[in-house]
């Protein structure tokens, strides 16, 4: 018989919306309550605590670093697919990277939770340089989704956005104990790097780059936090360097010395000051 879940008192939640936006930057709103419960569930389950005091309680222990992650890991997850939002990646192939003359070229796949946009970006630039001449990364807050990412398997059902020769050049039929999956060819998984990052910190560790993607997560904060994501993005893009946002977003002001070029389409037309 499955187990119901815990109750989550409004202390508890209000302890639990306090830290993760204090954390990822993210609030969660009243009516995500629901949303939480299920997927903290299992942590309690876990760590067999008797309800969410108890794990507000242990989450507050500074030894509990590692069940902080996974709080987070639990809580950022967002769906994503292979070749969402087909017209940017045609935009990127045909458009932004023939553009480039100075190699490599470097992208950044930013917030890329479980590493179908990377991949299809992977794709992208193997198409167009073969193995050599760019350099991808891929960043997301949660270590959880970053490790997904990087093994590069995935359901059969995710193919079905993907063009049918890059699906033969660039994945490999599961068999056996993988019967239903997929994997990422490994030579393109050499190519590519995942390292986790908070958008709300700088981003300098990471380096600079010709592309940014940062699609279908500004959604996520509020006005002087996206001011603050962009400001650190956008000090990473090179000049001539492209930045693609969520078809579904818009920006009630452009960053400075960024223009708009297309649909969710900015291009660094000068460094900022």
């Amino acid at each position: 018989m499955p187990r119901l879940p815990h109750p989550l008192s409004d202390q508890s939640f209000a302890w639990l919306q306090a830290y993760f936006e204090q954390a990822s930057g993210i609030r969660l709103r009243p009516e995500k309550k629901m949303l939480v419960i299920s997927r903290l569930q299992k942590r309690l389950e876990a760590r067999r605590l008797p309800g969410f005091e108890a794990y507000c309680a242990l989450l507050r222990d500074p030894a509990e670093e590692a069940e902080r992650q996974k709080m987070l890991d639990a809580l950022t997850t967002h769906e994503t697919y292979f070749f969402r939002e087909p017209r940017q990646h045609e935009h990127f192939a045909q458009t932004a990277l023939p553009g480039f003359k100075r190699k490599p070229v470097k992208v950044w796949s930013a917030a890329c939770s479980s590493g179908e946009e990377t991949w299809s970006l992977a794709m992208q630039l193997a198409e167009h340089f073969g193995l050599h001449g760019w350099e991808l990364t891929g960043s997301d807050i949660s270590t959880q989704v970053l490790e997904h990412a990087a093994r590069g398997l995935y359901p059969l059902e995710r193919l079905q956005n993907m063009p049918e020769h890059t699906l033969h050049r660039w994945c490999r039929k599961g068999l056996e104990r993988y019967h239903g999956q997929f994997l990422i060819a490994p030579a393109l998984r050499q190519r590519v790097r995942f390292q986790q990052h908070n958008l709300l910190e700088p981003a300098s560790a990471l380096g600079e780059f010709d592309v940014v993607f940062l699609r279908n997560v500004l959604i996520y904060f509020d006005a002087p936090r996206r001011s603050r994501i962009l400001a650190h993005v956008v000090a990473r893009l090179q000049p001539g360097g492209y930045l693609y946002l969520g078809e579904s977003e818009t920006l009630t002001a452009l960053p400075a010395g960024m223009q708009q070029t297309g649909t969710a389409v900015f291009r660094r037309t000068q460094p900022t000051k």
